[in-house]
């Protein structure tokens, strides 16, 4: 770890890029860099999942030498800080005396208990803490906060209710070709589906990555079969591109489920 923050504190020193940078324009690499970890996790290679929590680690350690510089905090504040709330959210691991074995559940109860104890004396709404993640996250954590007062339909079924009537509004907007109104009620249709997941126990953050993950497989899947015809995407007609398309959702679905058997064959 001090070799890491000598390397940075170095590169802040004789890097022209390096030494250019601020707090505001990096944020947008640390967001980046989270996206990649999850990636590499999904595909299951270690290698790449080790190089990209190093990424994400230095993006820690780049904000933290840049704060250093200012005189507000340095790295150890930044570790002496998260030691100290784990250790405060934790007392039934580190004050085991006072608690009896807890459930999972009255574990998450707790540590919320003990997140508004610190939050007592800021005047702040109930979605303050909604911030700061992917829209798709946000929109999901908004209607969880608000389900707790019972402001949430009562039922998965209801929910999807309202993405029809939003649906309905939307290609009512399309048919206007007024973009301000497509947008607002495209928006609109993405918050009631949203909510239907939700009311279903589907994450749309993890459901959307994992159809992005499947699309870059297929996709990548017609870009080999291309080459092998020596072609280039761009000379295929949109028909060929289809065909290409079921026959890579085809040999993914095999290939999954030979790797299901095998997996279940080696066990």
């Amino acid at each position: 770890m001090e070799k890491l923050l000598n390397i940075m504190q170095q590169l802040r020193q004789e890097c022209p890029w390096d030494r250019e940078q601020t707090p505001e324009s990096l944020t947008r690499y640390a967001i980046e860099e989270a996206y990649e970890v999850e990636d590499a996790v999904r595909s299951g290679n270690v290698n790449d999942v080790r190089d990209e929590l190093g990424d994400l680690l230095l993006q820690v350690v780049f904000q933290s030498q840049m704060y250093s510089e200012q005189g507000a905090f340095d790295f150890d504040d930044v570790v002496e800080a998260i030691c100290q709330k784990l250790i405060r959210r934790h007392p039934h691991v580190f004050e085991k005396e006072k608690f009896n074995d807890l459930t999972p559940d009255e574990v998450s109860q707790l540590w919320q208990s003990i997140k508004q104890q610190e939050k007592q004396g800021k005047v702040q709404s109930r979605l303050d803490e909604v911030k700061h993640a992917p829209a798709l996250v946000q929109a999901e954590n908004i209607q969880k906060n608000v389900a707790k007062i019972g402001f949430d339909f009562p039922n998965a079924a209801e929910a999807y209710g309202k993405v029809k009537e939003e649906l309905a509004e939307f290609e009512t907007a399309i048919a206007t070709e007024k973009s301000d109104e497509m947008l607002d009620e495209f928006g609109d249709c993405l918050f009631s589906l949203i909510n239907v997941g939700r009311k279903l126990g589907i994450s749309s953050e993890m459901a959307l990555l994992s159809t992005i993950h499947k699309f870059k497989k297929r996709f990548a899947f017609i870009e080999d079969q291309v080459l092998q015809q020596d072609k280039r995407l761009e000379q295929m007609s949109l028909e060929q591109l289809d065909q290409l398309w079921e026959q890579a959702k085809l040999h993914l679905k095999q290939q999954a489920a030979y790797e299901q058997q095998s997996s279940g064959t080696s066990i």
